[in-house]
């Protein structure tokens, strides 16, 4: 029996839908959320605090925010250098050690930034060490997306791997809801003076206690035999390679086609929890209590909307969901700014959700979709490099870049224009990948044995 055949036979059954699986995808969720908590949290803080407490006063707010976005975007641009190294990790030890690694760093480095001290006491020593502990910070969560989602795609059953791997896409708006909901209980217990102080470092310390909580529960699962199989055949061959350089020199399109299908996706997210703050913060002067207050309705629904766009994947298909999304999500900004500058609180609440929504659309198949884009030998770099290089000129620049056009112009419309073209790129990407809706990932295994002439090698451990 061949290799492929043994591991259909061994992952076919996979976790199976039981306990198992819901273990393994608790695990994931919880580590995922974690991480997110801590990333978030600095985008929040970055929109609220950071420009003030970090950046020397020009008499514009904006100039701040804008300060405090590029050491944002220091996070994603270190976020493809961790891909890369994680995922060659992940590919060669395997997807457990990694996350449990990359769970302690962004701890670590997101406590420290709650001990900073600020610009008023140190000068631009301070922006230099928030600097430092956000790339430290976007390095690690660099390995952690993918690590995540192939955890629970590989133990999936093929028909329901849309659903099942789009939980830990769920668990995202659970820690963007978990550091909103911190910062919106000090915001609102505090005084100004006291927020801008101490209080935002109260949500930076948290950390230290949920990091323990998701390494704990992440030292409980198993690999998917899927990996198990692959691993051993990468291990007794040396024909067969695995890890960034191979994905890179094997399947370049599909690299290309996993950075298509992130760029609106990653884009459109930040605006919709980053820049609609600044816009409705700096244009209207909304009250930062009633903002978070949106953004948490907006994030519960979201965690809610997620699995159920999951049912879709597979039951749809991969491509005419995620088509749905990059489509309807370029119409968001023509409704939503309007709906800002009613400065109706249900109104507002309205417009991020649905932007929330129609982000799912493209969000929750993601998982599904990457992971049947490569070869088990190297899916864990393939996703991680497909997925963070994209967030350097997506996720990182639209929160910046949007200001920048709102300081310049005063108005929303450069950045619709901006979102209506990263969801045209979506589209094309989109179009170009096959349906692979149902397929098995041992299949995809056995195409790219056949395609690079490692039948041999791997039949002969059968």
């Amino acid at each position: 029996m061949s290799v492929e055949q043994r591991s259909a036979s061994r992952a076919g059954k996979g976790a199976g839908e039981g306990s198992g699986l819901k273990k393994i995808v608790a695990a994931s969720m919880v580590g995922t959320v974690v991480e997110w908590y801590e990333f978030f949290l600095y985008a929040t803080a970055a929109t609220l605090v950071f420009g003030k407490y970090f950046f020397p006063s020009t008499g514009n707010e904006l100039d701040g925010i804008i300060q405090a976005f590029i050491t944002y975007a220091v996070g994603f641009v270190a976020r493809p250098l961790g891909g890369i190294v994680f995922g060659q990790i992940g590919d060669k030890l395997g997807r457990k050690p990694t996350l449990q690694l990359t769970i302690v760093i962004v701890g670590v480095s997101t406590f420290l930034m709650g001990c900073l001290p600020g610009f008023m006491e140190i000068g631009y020593w301070a922006p230099a060490m928030l600097v430092a502990l956000r790339f430290i910070q976007g390095f690690a969560l660099g390995g952690e997306w993918g690590g995540a989602v192939l955890l629970v795609a590989e133990h999936s059953p093929n028909k329901s791997r849309g659903f099942w791997s789009s939980w830990p896409q769920a668990a995202v708006p659970v820690g963007n809801l978990l550091a909103t909901l911190v910062l919106f209980v000090m915001s609102t217990t505090l005084s100004s003076e006291a927020f801008l102080g101490w209080g935002w470092r109260v949500a930076f310390w948290l950390s230290a206690v949920i990091v323990f909580v998701g390494y704990y529960i992440r030292t409980h699962v198993t690999e998917a035999p899927i990996f198990l199989e692959a691993k051993a055949q990468v291990e007794e061959s040396k024909a067969i390679s695995y890890g960034v350089g191979e994905v890179i020199r094997k399947y370049p399109k599909g690299i290309l086609q996993a950075m298509g299908l992130r760029f609106a996706e990653n884009i459109m997210y930040y605006l919709v929890v980053s820049f609609a703050i600044v816009y409705l913060k700096s244009v209207h002067k909304y009250d930062t209590s009633s903002l978070l207050l949106a953004l948490l309705i907006a994030h519960v629904i979201h965690f809610l909307v997620i699995p159920q766009v999951g049912r879709l994947v597979d039951s749809w298909g991969r491509k005419p969901v995620y088509l749905i999304g990059a489509i309807a999500g370029a119409t968001w900004p023509f409704f939503a700014f309007p709906m800002f500058d009613t400065k109706n609180a249900v109104i507002i609440v309205l417009a991020v959700t649905i932007g929330l929504c129609l982000h799912a659309f493209m969000y929750a198949g993601q998982p599904a979709i990457m992971s049947e884009l490569f070869p088990t030998r190297m899916r864990y770099s393939g996703v991680s490099l497909g997925s963070q290089v994209t967030s350097i000129f997506a996720g990182s620049l639209a929160p910046l870049l949007a200001t920048q056009w709102l300081k310049d112009t005063g108005s929303w419309v450069p950045t619709a224009i901006y979102l209506v073209v990263a969801c045209a790129i979506t589209v094309v990407a989109v179009v170009s990948l096959k349906e692979t809706k149902g397929i098995a990932l041992q299949d995809v295994d056995q195409a790219d044995a056949i395609r690079h002439g490692l039948t041999t090698a791997s039949a002969s451990k059968g």
